[in-house]
């Protein structure tokens, strides 16, 4: 099915689900002449105040107030009532990608395209995208990414006799090789809580689970790029190759700390993942990008990042939006990012400009950051939808069952879950689905 990405999707996000707002996403300027403006900040990264203090210290007449938020779900409940109340909202807001379509939707961001739409070629397309959602508006300047790497056991590999996976077919032969030679070992697991990940590698494939056509949404969890994905670890846990048990629990980290697990599919910010669950490894792990489909057009998936968006009821929409592209653009602030707040900073330049040296758990590849950059690059876009929550539910769901019970067959037959209660929610909340 072809999707066309145009402007209206922002009409139709907030017209089928009857939204109202004000016109002027935030007033413009809202500061008189040698006015003094003061800017909320809301954040989850660490030291972000420290960050903002650069701004501060060559900005006197813009001041910005960082409060701590927490991430994820609670952030975008807090901003939403917020909203909803029509007070209590910041001015600017630190907003994950795969959320940015359900604020949207709800009017929480202001478009700054009039702002900030120069500083496009300043980042990947598979970011910038994310902030405009495939239109002209743009809801956000990116902040970080997580563009997906392959982590590995040099030493496992040496011993076992394998070479670093180029290929997804190269992959599972790794996978079979490594688990013969020692039955308790596995190159990798299949992780039925982490829908991101998932996402990620379909992403890679050349999957956008969702889309806009004309006046309309459109779903395709279930299509026939996804289904390639699913149906690939289905076979491979079928096979009993590849381990079944989901990551970020006591077993995985004790796979990765006795070399039982030999390889992770993680992102640029595993070497900190790595580092906190595995630290008697280091100096074991080296990093790759991801195996290929077709290795003739190279390609990749993203897992996590994060845009900085300016909310449509802030006073100070213009200084906001300054705020926000010396954040992600000036030199000292992206140095910053990376140094304090220790995100990877989604500007093009960053590698020349703060990430010369690699992390420390990876000191043993100084060109961990470029390989970084080279994955950045070739990931794919992907246009996430209004209600993500209720497509990642619905995976951890079913392919909880389907890793469970080790059937190939499973797998894909997840997607067809996820993709009746994605469509099935975005009709009952309003909005008009293609297909």
């Amino acid at each position: 099915m072809k999707k066309t990405y145009l402007p209206v999707v922002l009409a139709a996000a907030l017209l089928m689900t009857g939204c109202s707002g004000s016109d002027d996403q935030g007033g413009g300027g809202g500061a008189k002449p040698g006015e003094k403006v003061e800017l909320t900040y809301w954040s989850w990264a660490p030291n972000m105040d420290k960050v903002a203090e650069g701004w501060n210290t060559t900005h006197p007449d813009i001041h910005v107030t960082v409060n701590k938020q927490d991430g994820g779900d609670p952030a975008v409940a807090k901003l939403l009532t917020a909203i909803k109340a029509g007070s209590g909202a910041p001015d600017v807001m630190q907003a994950e990608y795969q959320k940015i379509p359900t604020l949207v939707s709800a009017n929480a961001l202001a478009d700054i395209a009039k702002e900030a739409g120069a500083l496009k070629a300043k980042f990947p397309e598979s970011a910038w995208n994310s902030v405009t959602l495939g239109s002209e508006a743009v809801y956000g300047v990116p902040q970080d990414t997580g563009p997906m790497m392959f982590f590995y056991r040099s030493d496992i590999f040496a011993k076992a006799g394998v070479q670093v996976p180029k290929t997804w077919d190269e992959y599972a032969e790794a996978a079979r090789k490594i688990h013969k030679a020692n039955p308790k070992q596995y190159l990798g697991t299949f992780s039925s809580n982490d829908p991101g990940w998932f996402a990620g590698l379909s992403q890679q494939a050349g999957a956008s689970w969702w889309g806009v056509q004309g006046d309309a949404w459109s779903v395709a969890i279930n299509d026939a790029t996804t289904q390639k994905v699913a149906d690939y670890w289905g076979k491979l846990v079928q096979e009993g190759v590849i381990d079944n048990k989901p990551m970020y629990t006591p077993e995985w980290n004790a796979a990765l700390n006795d070399g039982t697990q030999a390889g992770w599919l993680g992102a640029v910010w595993g070497p900190g993942v790595l580092e906190g669950n595995a630290a008697s490894t280091k100096g074991k792990w080296k990093v790759a990008q991801l195996p290929q489909w077709d290795a003739a057009a190279p390609a990749n998936g993203n897992w996590g990042g994060s845009a900085t968006s300016v909310t449509s009821q802030s006073k100070h929409k213009e200084q906001a939006a300054q705020f926000v592209a010396w954040l992600n653009t000036d030199p000292v602030a992206v140095k910053a990012l990376a140094g304090a707040a220790n995100v990877y900073p989604a500007a093009n330049d960053a590698t020349s400009v703060a990430l010369t040296s690699p992390p420390a758990f990876f000191s043993n590849q100084p060109d961990f950051y470029t390989i970084a950059a080279e994955a950045g690059k070739i990931t794919k876009p992907f246009t996430y939808g209004p209600n993500v929550n209720v497509a990642y539910s619905a995976y951890n769901d079913a392919f909880a069952k389907a890793a469970e019970a080790k059937t190939a067959a499973g797998f894909p037959a997840a997607l067809a879950t996820m993709q009746q209660a994605t469509t099935d929610d975005l009709k009952s909340a309003g909005f008009k689905v293609a297909g």
